[in-house]
């Protein structure tokens, strides 16, 4: 079976994915997303979660904020020595976002006017400040802000994803997350077809 296990810090990625993956990933590719709670929590079950997997086919993609992170080359390497550790290090992608998930919706505020309903933002995308909102040290805080305490994690995440611009290219989290997709996506689409 053709399958792509995303494996996540927390739940607003996976609400946030729920929207986005279905309107460009090849349905002959089935999708597991799991979440954790936390970084920790992530760092510490995920070579159990990679080495128990059945599936010998699988792909995996690792998505983790870089938070208050001062390197987030550091955090990357470390989850892709516990992905090598589980022997999973060939079929694993990590990708780090640049402090937080949200940077990605401040990359296209657009999308996130549009699922908000909170008019103004779109306006404000070429700003200075969200033009190159990977920069941001809180987006999560700018988020919630320029919303007047509208954004809430995981549900505007699942309100906002179906809306991302996948050409948008302002985040180099949301490239490199996408760009990681496809990847995977290529090479599970190149095994060969289940007997």
């Amino acid at each position: 079976m053709r399958e792509l296990v995303f494996l996540l810090e927390e739940a607003s990625a996976k609400a946030m994915l729920e929207g986005l993956l279905p309107r460009f990933l090849d349905d002959r590719i089935q999708v597991r997303l799991i979440t954790f709670e936390g970084k920790q929590d992530l760092e510490r079950q995920l070579p159990l979660r990679l080495r128990g997997y059945l599936n010998p086919s699988a792909r995996f993609l690792v998505l983790r904020d870089q938070d208050s992170a001062p390197d987030c080359k550091l955090v990357k390497h470390r989850l892709v020595r516990l992905c090598e550790s589980a022997g999973r290090g060939a079929e694993s992608l990590v990708r780090i976002a640049c402090h937080e998930l949200e940077t990605i919706y401040l990359a296209d505020l657009r999308a996130t006017e549009s699922a908000l309903g909170v008019s103004g933002l779109a306006k404000q995308q070429f700003t200075a400040r969200f033009r190159q909102p990977d920069r941001l040290e809180s987006p999560s805080y700018e988020l919630s802000k320029m919303t007047r305490g509208k954004y809430q994690k995981v549900g505007s995440s699942r309100l906002i994803g179906p809306f991302l611009d996948i050409a948008n290219e302002r985040s180099a989290t949301f490239k490199n997350l996408l760009d990681g997709i496809r990847r995977l996506e290529s090479e599970l689409l190149e095994l060969p077809d289940e007997a």
